[in-house]
């Protein structure tokens, strides 16, 4: 052990005895720093001078354990697309603990990649450098586009070799989380019958995310619908920057409605929602247009573990009644959802308020969709360039469309509908640059991505990585120095572009 630079207070270790085994992280030949995030250490509390150097590098590869520390591996179940594993669990990740930040709030920290678990399933427990950089800049883009997400607090280089389909440097990524419980943790309890395990958690997860509602009546009923209004905005913050998740199994769903699990995710180039990325969906089951219909499925197995809780007596009858007021929860979820996508969806569409016709917003955004899908308009560009028409300037849209007159009879709908607002109408430079405010023009597009983790883990050359980095952190700014971020890869790159699990 060594002095510790966190402040601890583990509830999970302490409260939670039986839902994790004790695991400590292996030790590395020659640890190293290759990412630090001085901005989330200073927002948790923490030394930067530290953190970031020897001291820093020997904690983030887990050859020392700070003081207070009580890393753990926790126990989770799963359906994965669809089938459901029983025992899952951390299988090469750590729990240290939880840290209190100055604003008192607990947050997780865990090391990824940091050697066998019980629940490593004869896998080496290890991680790559290309894919713990890879949930780096995946993290700091969705905070920066302000979508509630794990970050990464450091990256550090293990000196050693990990096997894949080849040989590749290794490394241990320290990520930080509301917290770490899932679907999937729920899971790995009610398929055992343990029926006490699943209410010690419920309340566990009432304390730590909704405090409000302990002690309080239905209190199991209400945190289902907490988690259900939470992911419903989730996954509509998603939708409306063209992001894919690519594996939406139970165990990568969080119940504090924060995205997790950054595999083989990306960010949609050309429009369509059947896009899928991921090599090991070979069924589309997660493609993008998917996504709200599997949070909703998920949500379902989350309820299905909650019933006994929920039932107010024993019996059919309380049986059934539970059924039903879970099942009037999961079946709120497409309204929730669809409520948080069109507010998104106005703003980016450069409307006022909320008080246009539901119905008629909605149909001009799947409309403008619909328009994207057609003429393969690339996500972010189109929605982006639909702020400069909103100043007056139609020539950055049209030239995204292979005939620059295709948008005409949609643009006229869209400037009705403006003019429409009234006395809450915006003038046209004002409403634009409004517009940039919620339509980033810079995401980590996926060649990009390739090209910096390439030269981190072939080279290790971590300038194109920390060049990007600089880029997606201000998303919304429209720089010189920032545009070949900017541009669409070309399209025979994007046809065949497939991400990996990393695993």
């Amino acid at each position: 052990m060594t002095a510790s630079p966190f402040r601890f207070d583990n509830t999970y270790a302490r409260e939670l005895q039986g839902f994790y085994a004790p695991a400590q992280p292996a030790s590395v030949p020659a640890p190293s720093l290759l990412f630090f995030n001085q901005a989330l250490a200073l927002e948790l509390g923490l030394d930067p001078q530290v953190l970031n150097g020897p001291e820093g590098a020997a904690i983030f590869a887990g050859n020392q354990v700070p003081e207070g520390a009580e890393p753990l591996a926790q126990a989770y179940a799963g359906h994965q697309f669809g089938g459901f594993s029983p025992q899952l669990g951390d299988g090469r990740a750590l729990l240290l603990g939880e840290i209190t930040d100055p604003s008192g709030r607990h947050r997780d920290l865990m090391l990824k990649g940091s050697g066998r678990t019980p629940f490593s399933r004869g896998g080496d427990g290890k991680a790559a450098v290309g894919p713990m950089l890879r949930e780096v800049l995946m993290g700091e883009a969705m905070h920066a586009l302000g979508i509630p997400t794990t970050r990464a607090l450091a990256v550090a280089g293990t000196g050693e070799a990990v096997y894949r389909e080849r040989r590749l440097p290794g490394a241990v990524l320290t990520r930080v989380a509301a917290s770490h419980l899932r679907v999937g943790t729920f899971e790995f309890f009610a398929a055992r019958g343990d029926v006490n395990r699943v209410r010690q958690l419920a309340d566990y997860a009432i304390a730590r995310h909704d405090p409000d509602l302990a002690g309080t009546p239905d209190r199991y009923l209400a945190l289902l619908r907490r988690v259900a209004q939470r992911q419903a905005a989730l996954i509509a913050l998603w939708m409306n920057v063209g992001f894919i998740h690519g594996v939406m199994n139970t165990d990568n769903m969080t119940i504090s409605g924060e995205t997790i699990d950054y595999g083989p995710c990306a960010f949609m180039e050309a429009y369509d929602p059947r896009a899928v990325f991921s090599s090991i969906d070979q069924g589309g089951r997660y493609a993008y247009g998917n996504q709200p219909l599997i949070a909703r499925w998920n949500l379902a197995r989350l309820a299905e573990t909650l019933l006994p809780l929920i039932a107010e007596g024993e019996g059919q009858e309380a049986a059934a009644n539970a059924v039903s007021r879970a099942t009037e929860v999961i079946d709120a979820f497409p309204g929730w959802y669809t409520t948080a996508l069109l507010d998104g969806q106005r703003a980016k569409l450069g409307l006022q308020g909320g008080d246009g016709d539901d119905a008629l917003d909605r149909a001009l955004a799947e409309d403008w969709l619909a328009l994207l899908h057609e003429h393969r308009v690339d996500f972010t560009l189109g929605w982006r360039r639909l702020a400069d028409a909103a100043g007056g300037d139609d020539a950055p849209l049209r030239s995204l469309f292979p005939h620059p007159e295709a948008p005409d009879a949609w643009l006229a709908r869209w400037r009705s509908r403006l003019e429409g607002e009234g006395e809450q109408a915006l003038d046209g430079m004002e409403r634009a640059e409004r517009m940039r405010r919620v339509n980033p023009v810079v995401i980590p597009r996926n060649h990009r991505v390739e090209e910096a983790l390439a030269a981190a883990s072939d080279q290790a050359d971590l300038v194109p990585f920390q060049r990007l980095l600089s880029a997606i952190r201000r998303p919304y700014d429209e720089t010189p120095d920032h545009a070949e971020y900017t541009e669409p890869a070309r399209a025979e790159v994007t046809a065949c572009y497939q991400t990996f699990c990393g695993t």
